[in-house]
């Protein structure tokens, strides 16, 4: 056992090295990566035949890094200029799939870091997708509707020589919302005249799908029930913990709150809100409006009902919660964090965003046996339902909302049994482990099959 770990470090930091060489200063990339070599490196050095392939050597490199000019008028005349990019990782599974993210904080790292996490949750969901991720360094935030759409046609007038129903299927993401979706799926009929379905998370008007908006959400949710499931529990009568206040988080909030659960906090970048009664009906409507269409801030929030309490420049790990779920950004809780949640008794974590957790915040919580669902598993639900909703623009059908959620539901289910397959232990299960083995190992057998490409 000694020689096996050993090895195994050994193998781990040899990788990484190699890793970081070939991709300096790119830290979200190699975060990804060696979160999930470190849990597959065991694995991975007792099987020969993906070793003499050199299959991890050829999964952490993507296919193609295309980056492109993005230029752009302004309402006063001014002409801008963004950056934007597509990283097409991995096709082994299917038609690369993975969301646009429109941030200033976007870029190569940050998207290969993304589009890496994506062929794994993918993997995982078992339906035909690659990964791939994409955007831009813009901010949508404080443009009109105008700017937007001039920026979302410039963006598009590039990335559509590079995707296609059967080639690449973008999504939305940060700053990637309905608006955006429908200026960029209508350039992309501009340019091609045809209609396809080449994006998802469009409206349900033209193609879209019931529970796209609330999937990520409800099946972060959805997962964490099952861990609890797992263990003679559930969510009812649990008190949650969420960050984040855009898309994951209100719908994650409302299906909590529809099972049970009392849900104490939301935040964004201002803040958070501790809402002591436990946050109802009426308040998660006012949260939506305040945050779909108004576009406004959660000290809003508190400044309307007198009993929520704003903490400014804070993050919400510090309340009391038997559950937190981060579904804000990448690195938002870190090891001061996850202390705090064990000291006062978080019993399980179950992720809505990407890699929100610090390595050594993942590290504390596997240490103290905390029921820890990474991203690529807890967050899939959002992917899932895209690739339902592929299918669906494939036939020309659409199905009702019923049996897209319990078709979302069933894939949340099977792949916390693929987490519990290969990441069981004497009492306890490693989901980090578990996904991350479960979702390698698709792409790897069928990496072999290809042969040498």
């Amino acid at each position: 056992m000694l020689v096996l770990k050993t090895a195994h470090l050994k193998g781990l930091d040899q990788f990484m090295a190699g890793l970081r060489q070939r991709n300096p200063h790119e830290t979200e990339f190699h975060q990804a990566v060696e979160e999930v070599v470190e849990s597959v490196m065991p694995w991975y050095l007792q099987h020969e035949e993906y070793r003499k392939a050199r299959i991890l050597e050829r999964v952490v490199e993507p296919d193609r890094v295309l980056s492109f000019r993005v230029t752009w008028e302004t309402d006063d005349g001014d002409i801008e200029v963004n950056r934007g990019w597509r990283i097409q990782f991995n096709h082994t599974l299917g038609p690369y799939k993975g969301g646009l993210r429109f941030h200033p904080t976007v870029d190569q790292s940050v998207l290969k870091f993304l589009a890496f996490e994506q062929i794994f949750k993918n993997s995982l969901t078992g339906l035909p997708m690659g990964g791939a991720k994409g955007g831009a360094n813009f901010e949508p935030k404080g443009r009109s509707d105008r700017e937007v759409m001039r920026f979302c046609q410039s963006f598009m007038s590039e990335l559509h020589r590079h995707i296609g129903e059967d080639v690449d299927i973008p999504a939305g993401d940060i700053g990637v919302g309905s608006r955006e979706i429908s200026y960029l799926f209508a350039q992309y009929m501009r340019m091609q005249n045809r209609w396809a379905g080449v994006i998802t998370g469009k409206s349900l008007a033209y193609g879209g799908s019931a529970v796209r908006t609330e999937a990520t959400g409800y099946g972060c949710v959805y997962f964490c029930e099952n861990m609890l499931n797992h263990v003679g529990s559930s969510l009812s009568g649990k008190t949650v913990a969420i960050s984040g206040s855009g898309n994951v988080a209100i719908y994650a909030a409302e299906k909590a709150l529809q099972m049970g659960a009392k849900v104490v906090t939301l935040s964004d970048s201002g803040g958070f809100v501790f809402i002591k009664d436990g946050l109802n009906e009426a308040q998660l409507k006012f949260v939506r409006q305040l945050k779909e269409q108004r576009r406004g801030r959660i000290s809003e929030f508190a400044e309307r009902y007198k009993a929520v309490e704003f903490h400014p420049s804070a993050r919400p790990w510090g309340v009391n919660c038997q559950i937190a779920m981060p579904c804000a950004t990448q690195n938002e809780l870190d090891a001061k964090d996850a202390k705090t949640l064990c000291g006062n008794g978080v019993m399980a974590v179950s992720e809505g965003a990407n890699m929100p957790l610090t390595a050594e915040a993942a590290h504390l919580f596997a240490e103290r046996k905390v029921l820890h669902a990474p991203g690529k598993a807890s967050n899939a639900g959002g992917v899932a339902v895209s690739g339902l909703e592929q299918s669906q623009n494939s036939q020309r059908i659409s199905w009702p909302r019923e049996e897209v959620d319990r078709r979302l539901q069933t894939i949340m289910f099977e792949i916390h049994q693929q987490c519990i397959q290969h990441g069981a232990e004497i009492g306890h299960v490693d989901y980090v482990t578990g996904a991350n083995i479960a979702g390698f190992k698709k792409v790897a057998d069928t990496m072999l099959a290809y042969g040498v490409v």
